[in-house]
């Protein structure tokens, strides 16, 4: 048998029909499969790989890494360099309250751990969430996602937990004093590219402060440079009480966070004592990894041109088929007008040397979601191939 079809027989599917594309390697923009076929990768591992596949910093750190120590023990007992020196260098670059890092395996884990934290902190069970929101497939992080279909298989959830309209200042009353937490993505992704506006936001938060809610935004696809600044909440004039992070938190490694003030993140260890554990979480050669990604993130100026580059595709993405193209930085939405005619897309621009795919809340929507390191004459010969999909509608 060959690997496709030791993949199919023996690793666990997520769907009836995975690509099930055989890649052998990936560098910088560009993926290739087992028969040497070069492709532009549009979607970046789901914003995973911000600076690109393989980036040489990263991959030194792993290997020095690598051959210093792997792991030592469970989470936040020994004094580990890869750890702190990340802890130290993400609060470094974000508003002074946020200034304790806890380290996870995922933005799944991230979400749970914000949860407990918010429960913990303040005493409270409520817990609001958006419609259309993601935040992970994990039990805890299930309820609060915000779709039906993707719940109800599951339930019984947790309980106490509301989902509001997203960018609907009429639901915001429903924060009250019985509320946990409000939980939002500071840009909707799943949904297709939702941004709120300013004032949503900024009415979100003050909302928050005066029932002395805990606000939560999920920035584990928007954070890291995606939407053009470090961190998306700095675009609405807003700090949020906990930051959940993931996906390019990493540098390609699989690495999570939820950030918070350290007097919060201080209930965790008491009542009961080891209120939040996990093995592997802040692994120390995914630290290293996600050290030299954002050092390199930043060094390099990667965010720079990224509005240039939004507007590149804006004004490529021209056609009759295309609804609509929403966008925030390097993170586009091209809706056409349903999933079949955007899985014919999909498949063309597969066969044809393009990596991208859909939405889970938007199924009619294409997802463009380079690495930031896009190249203008890549953006074009992406668009390029886009457009000649649209046309075989």
């Amino acid at each position: 048998m060959n690997n496709r079809q030791l993949f199919l027989q023996h690793v666990a599917q997520t769907s009836d029909a995975p690509l099930a594309l055989e890649m052998v390697k990936a560098q910088g923009m560009y993926m290739w499969d087992a028969s040497g076929k070069q492709y532009i990768d549009m979607i970046a591992g789901i914003s995973v790989c911000n600076i690109g596949h393989c980036h040489p910093a990263v991959v030194q750190a792993i290997r020095e890494q690598a051959e210093t120590y792997m792991h030592l023990i469970v989470y936040g007992e020994f004094v580990q360099s890869p750890q702190v020196q990340y802890a130290t260098f993400l609060t470094q670059h974000l508003p002074a309250s946020l200034n304790s890092v806890y380290f996870t395996n995922s933005g799944s884990e991230a979400t749970e751990g914000a949860m407990k934290l918010a429960k913990r902190h303040t005493g409270r069970t409520g817990i609001i969430a958006f419609k259309n929101s993601y935040h992970g497939s994990t039990q805890g992080s299930l309820s609060i996602i915000g779709d039906e279909y993707w719940r109800n298989a599951y339930r019984p959830l947790l309980p106490d937990v509301l989902h509001l309209q997203h960018n609907d200042m009429g639901m915001l009353e429903q924060i009250t004093e019985r509320t946990a937490c409000v939980i939002a993505e500071t840009v909707q992704a799943e949904a297709g590219v939702l941004a709120p506006s300013v004032e949503w936001m900024q009415t979100l938060r003050a909302r928050c402060t005066e029932t002395g809610t805990l606000l939560v935004l999920d920035e584990i696809q928007c954070g890291l440079g995606r939407n053009g600044t470090l961190w998306a909440f700095e675009q609405y004039g807003v700090v949020p009480d906990i930051l959940l992070a993931g996906k390019a938190l990493g540098g390609g490694m699989p690495l999570g966070a939820f950030i918070a003030n350290r007097d919060i993140m201080w209930s965790l260890t008491n009542q009961p004592v080891l209120g939040h554990i996990t093995t592997f979480g802040g692994h120390p050669v995914a630290c290293a990894a996600g050290l030299a990604g954002m050092k390199a993130l930043l060094s390099e100026k990667m965010m720079d041109g990224i509005s240039e580059k939004e507007q590149l595709f804006r004004s490529l993405l021209q056609h009759p088929r295309i609804k609509a193209v929403r966008s925030r930085g390097l993170m586009l939405a091209v809706e056409v007008e349903d999933f079949p005619a955007c899985k014919k897309v999909i498949d063309y621009c597969i066969a044809n040397g393009l990596i991208t795919d859909w939405f889970l809340f938007a199924s009619n929507a294409i997802r463009l979601v380079p690495p930031l390191i896009i190249s203008e004459e890549e953006i074009r010969k992406a668009c390029a191939i886009l457009l000649a999909g649209l046309d075989t509608l």
